[in-house]
């Protein structure tokens, strides 16, 4: 809770409304870098309608805060935005205050192509140098750290480097005619994603919303409020698969416990959506393409290649349509238009999902940690390269599988956590 607390600076919402009974403020923190607020408009039709709804049907409360520890139900969507704006990790953490210190220089159009080894070792390669390039190519130049290196290239650029720089699957490597440096099989393998199936329902035409962009363009340019000042959404459904559920007879629960979700839904008109699967089973990866380090590498997101994932879908989609079956939907919604794996053959299903399925751009995993005595992973609890010193990864390839939650958070707080490690090592 420490780190959460430190990186975020709670606000209120766009044009000072009351927000009060939509969020605890007990479990946000004030004294951060990172504004964190709720939507600028007082709740809509839609809105209080999930209220009702929740008086019938009580598995899908409405939940004070969705940070409590206990999500389950409707919560009120909080987002990064602070005055009207989005506050980012470039604003948080690089702003003017900090691209202004004497000790930091900011290299752009610049690629890190490898991690090098600054010396031999009998045991551990010691990679606290980087070759850079400009980024169209040309003249390499090597850096070496006094101390060592922080490597932060994401869920695809983090093993694309350790893979040119000869840390990986050592055969892989040879196929590819890089020298192996360090056998790391973990290297660009497990990667776990969000993936989400879009549903549509049938909606009584006033209850749709349109916004008008020169209107709400215009209310932002006065005073920093409007639709812009947000994500189309106010609410956010988190819900478990019934514990009874035929599934869990064929596949093991993916997911932390009783109090942890597998479905998240973003509500809004509920004409359409996107029913979110917070907990898959498969497993994508990152391979290179070849040992040219300009040369993008091969992604494979691994969507739906478990068959429990597809499974939870239907699963999902269930939940949800049982959500606006309410009376409390009235005059809202007259019918469910799919996919619906109920009127749909198994085989009729599973295409429309493969062929419509979306991510919620949530990868983690390929740098994956595991504890210093595993033959598994790619870092260890402290975020160090296993089997060698002066590297550490901070992204969020680090985490071994998908959060039931958005990772935007996660890796603020992995660097929080990050930045205490290394300055208690030096």
């Amino acid at each position: 809770m420490l780190w959460l607390l430190e990186h975020e600076k709670w606000v209120q919402p766009a044009g000072g409304r009351d927000p009060a009974g939509q969020f605890d403020p007990r479990v946000h923190g004030y004294r951060g870098k990172v504004l964190v607020s709720l939507p600028w408009n007082d709740p809509t039709d839609h809105d209080n309608r999930t209220a009702k709804n929740a008086e019938l049907q009580k598995e899908f409360p409405v939940i004070l805060d969705q940070n409590a520890g206990r999500p389950i139900g409707v919560t009120w969507k909080q987002s990064t935005i602070g005055n009207g704006e989005r506050s980012s990790a470039a604003t948080a953490y690089l702003g003017p205050d900090v691209r202004e210190r004497p000790n930091l220089t900011i290299l752009v159009n610049t690629y890190i192509t490898r991690v090098l080894p600054a010396k031999a070792s009998s045991r551990l390669h010691d990679f606290r140098s980087i070759e850079i390039a400009p980024r169209r190519g040309g003249s390499t130049r090597v850096l070496t750290a006094v101390n060592e290196i922080i490597l932060s290239g994401g869920v695809i650029g983090t093993p694309q480097i350790l893979l040119n720089s000869g840390i990986g699957n050592k055969t892989e490597l040879e196929a590819l005619g890089i020298a192996p440096l360090l056998n790391l099989p973990d290297v660009g393998q497990g990667m776990t994603e969000h993936v989400a199936a879009n549903v549509a329902w049938t909606v009584i035409p006033p209850n749709t919303t349109i916004i008008d962009q020169a209107t709400a363009l215009a209310m932002w340019q006065e005073n920093r409020t409007g639709p812009l000042t947000e994500m189309f959404t106010h609410q956010l459904l988190w819900s478990r698969i019934p514990p009874d559920s035929p599934i869990f007879k064929e596949f093991e629960d993916p997911s932390t416990g009783p109090t942890s979700p597998h479905i998240e839904m973003p509500l809004d008109s509920a004409q359409s959506g996107r029913v979110c699967l917070l907990t898959p089973h498969s497993r994508g990866s990152v391979k290179l393409r070849s040992k040219n380090p300009f040369e993008v590498p091969i992604i494979d997101l691994g969507l739906l290649s478990h068959p429990f994932d597809l499974a939870a879908i239907k699963e999902g989609i269930r939940i949800v349509k049982k959500f606006y079956s309410s009376a409390a939907w009235d005059g809202f919604i007259t019918g469910f238009r799919g996919p619906d794996p109920d009127n749909l053959s198994n085989e009729e299903f599973e295409k429309i999902i493969r062929d419509n399925a979306s991510t919620f751009l949530h990868p983690v995993g390929t740098a994956s940690m595991s504890s210093k005595n595993s033959k598994r992973g790619v870092v260890d609890n402290e975020l160090k390269l296993k089997g060698a010193t002066g590297i550490r990864i901070v992204d969020a390839s680090v985490f071994p599988y998908v959060l039931t939650a958005h990772t935007q958070a996660a890796v603020y707080i992995l660097a929080e956590r990050a930045a205490d490690l290394i300055r208690d090592a030096w």
